[in-house]
């Protein structure tokens, strides 16, 4: 018996999927649980039609994410940073600022989270991080850390 999945079965598909099944085990575990329905011809042309717009929001979105790796390849953040006697920063660059100064300077909203620093930021200088887009897409950021000027501080 054929019959589309509504939600991921355990070893059998995920949700949308088409899957022969025996009767008994349709309709004594899937059908009462909700997991799954009979596959008619209405109801197979129907998940042929939500997989295609799944599809091509999927590719758009993919799409849009490395457009945007693009424009992140592209960005170098300045941060001005105090520095004691030593040349030591004090405090470090987190990823908390790198998306604050991002959102400021470029106007580029990204989640804090999907920025990876792979070590604190305590020295001037050039540095860079990573930033997970969807999709699996990934840009780096260029970092620069200036010393601000004995003037100013």
């Amino acid at each position: 018996m054929k019959v589309i999945l509504r939600q991921d079965v355990p070893n059998l598909g995920k949700s949308g999927d088409a899957r022969e099944v025996s009767p008994g085990y349709f309709r004594n575990y899937l059908q009462p649980r909700g997991l799954a329905s009979e596959a008619t011809a209405g109801r197979m042309k129907a998940q042929q039609s939500i997989v295609a717009i799944a599809s091509t929001k999927e590719s758009r979105e993919e799409a849009q994410a490395r457009s945007l790796a693009e424009d992140l390849g592209a960005v170098t953040l300045t941060f001005q940073v105090k520095v004691g006697d030593q040349g030591r920063m004090y405090g470090s660059v987190t990823a908390k600022d790198v998306a604050d100064e991002l959102k400021r300077a470029k106007g580029i909203d990204v989640d804090r989270h999907k920025i990876v620093i792979d070590e604190a930021l305590r020295s001037p200088g050039e540095h860079s991080a990573v930033v997970k887009l969807d999709h699996g897409v990934e840009a780096t950021l260029k970092l620069d850390l200036v010393p601000e000027s004995a003037e100013a501080g």
